[in-house]
């Protein structure tokens, strides 16, 4: 049985900042309505693919979470210790325990991250330029440039009219040969305000020369004004000359120099990888196609932009050591520098070695994941056995996969759940001879087969080989919508975008720049938040 821990207890290791782990075991949609500041989403249905990659070493002291009354923290602890972690609280309460203790709860996603956008626009006065002004200028003729600080994918789902890809931490990287005329003004955008805020911060910090401006409220304020986006746009900012880059690793110099970035050896960063004390996260910042192509054996890709953007879903473990590789050394740099100014303190670039700055280190290539979940292969079926299946009508076919992918995209008949609520679709379905499993993650559903198998006993119980994608590349029916359900989709955060659909767009868009805004003054009430300012 796992030990509790006060809420006062878990305050006083935030402040004292020794290593910790706070995980909110519910659905990412249940963490999303309120958690303590520092909690991670570590939900429950998919902790065996995630917990790896958010808290690396097995000894580091983990405090569970829920909502105080579900048992969700009981049963995650249990899936924790089979997989070797060995230091393991449930925080008395829960949710509700920590509102009792008189602490604040934040409601939304990525929140240490928002917050700390909202803070630097704030500490810098970071100039911001509404969408009417922008569209002004370049009906105009101004001269100017669009930089989007997204990951391609956003990007491509909708972008400012002529704006160009450039995600995060690539934006001092790559601006030099994009706005070579110091007199073309430099507008950076995301879909909301961080990304804009934190990419326009970044070139006003590394010094360029041109005029730069944040899109205020990025592509949604822009869409709430009344302009388009444009749509599958696939424009992204090539790689940068000879002399864009030795200007970028100029500018990348004199920020290291204001930010007190500092530097590892790679005798460092194996001294530190032997010592089983500490957590080490080594993540690697460049983008995906370069990570993919070569990368240090065991390094993560978490692509700078999205990892100042969303600091929670890469770093579990608060007090870990933290290493970042780009052997260009930009990147990296103004990466450290942003997780410097939000309160991290050991933080260090690895410095390069060689040609490709990887001498000397055992390499892998691909998009490779330290995840290290326990799954047992379970008895499977092929698409046209399962269909055959169905026709028959003595079968359960259950889709784990997420509610917005189950909209967008199911098995014809397939019955949407979430794993971690598998007895309500048991109390919820008919009796069946035969139950078979599929999700967007096919490891998902052989997570979830023996805890089925428990819950329908009299049931054969059966994995779909390949998954949904499996189904769909062999042209077999596909419905979309929430047409069978067992559960409240409430189990990912539905983005303002997702909820297009409802005709709710505008609204949804409005609350959330509105919150985002608002976090500055929530903050004020935490003292466990430190953001740290530099001259």
């Amino acid at each position: 049985m796992s030990k509790s821990i006060s809420a006062a207890a878990v305050r006083e290791r935030l402040l004292a900042g020794t290593e910790m782990a706070l995980l909110d075991v519910r659905e990412q949609g249940v963490h999303y309505q309120g958690h303590p500041f520092f909690a991670c989403s570590l939900p429950l249905s998919r902790l065996e693919l995630m917990a790896a990659d958010l808290v690396p070493r097995r000894a580091v002291p983990l405090v569970l979470l829920d909502g105080g009354s579900e048992g969700l923290s009981e049963r995650a602890a249990a899936k924790l210790a089979a997989l070797g972690y060995s230091d393991i609280a449930i925080l008395d309460g829960g949710c509700a325990g920590w509102r009792a203790a008189g602490f604040e709860l934040f409601s939304g996603v990525n929140v240490p991250s928002k917050a700390f956008g909202e803070f630097i626009e704030r500490h810098y006065d970071t100039p911001r330029v509404p969408p009417h002004e922008i569209r002004q200028m370049i009906e105009s003729g101004r001269k100017l440039v669009i930089l989007d600080s997204r990951p391609y994918d956003e990007f491509h789902r909708m972008n400012i009219p002529g704006g160009i890809d450039v995600p995060g931490a690539e934006l001092v990287y790559r601006v030099h040969d994009l706005a070579p005329d110091p007199q073309t003004l430099v507008v950076v955008n995301c879909a909301g305000r961080t990304r804009s805020i934190i990419g326009c911060q970044s070139l006003r910090n590394a010094g360029i020369a041109n005029p730069v401006v944040a899109l205020k409220d990025g592509t949604m304020g822009w869409e709430l004004a009344g302009y388009e986006c444009e749509r599958g746009s696939t424009r992204e900012a090539p790689a940068p000359s000879a002399a864009g880059a030795a200007r970028a690793r100029a500018a990348a110099d004199q920020v290291a120099r204001r930010f007190e970035v500092r530097f590892a050896s790679r005798a460092q960063v194996l001294d530190w990888q032997a010592d089983s004390q500490r957590t080490l996260y080594l993540l690697d910042v460049r983008s995906r196609a370069e990570y993919a192509a070569g990368h240090i054996a065991g390094a993560r890709h978490a692509p700078g932009g999205q990892l100042v953007q969303a600091t929670d879903e890469f770093v579990g473990v608060r007090g870990a050591r933290i290493v970042l590789i780009d052997p260009a050394r930009v990147r990296s740099v103004m990466t450290a520098s942003w997780l410097n100014q939000l309160g991290l303190d050991d933080v260090y670039v690895l410095e390069p070695e060689g040609a490709d700055g990887f001498d000397h280190w055992q390499r892998a290539s691909g998009l490779c994941s330290a995840a290290m979940a326990v799954i047992d292969a379970w008895d499977t079926l092929t698409p046209a056995q399962l269909q055959a299946r169905l026709q028959a009508g003595d079968t359960l076919l259950l889709d784990l996969a997420t509610s917005l992918k189950y909209r967008a995209g199911h098995i014809e008949g397939a019955v949407w759940a979430v794993r971690a609520r598998l007895a309500e679709a048991q109390a919820k379905c008919a009796p069946a001879a035969s139950v078979v499993l599929t999700a967007d993650n096919v490891a998902l559903a052989h997570l979830a087969a023996p805890e089925a198998a428990l819950l329908w006993p009299q049931a054969a119980v059966r994995v779909l080989a390949g998954g949904t994608a499996a189904w769909t590349a062999a042209g077999l029916p596909v419905a979309t919508g929430m047409t069978q359900v067992t559960t409240t989709p409430d189990d990912v955060w539905y983005k303002p975008y997702d909820h297009e659909h409802e005709g709710e767009y505008e609204k949804h868009a409005r609350a959330y720049l509105d919150w985002e805004v608002a976090l500055v003054e929530q903050i004020r009430g935490d003292p466990t938040v430190r953001f740290r300012t530099y001259a």
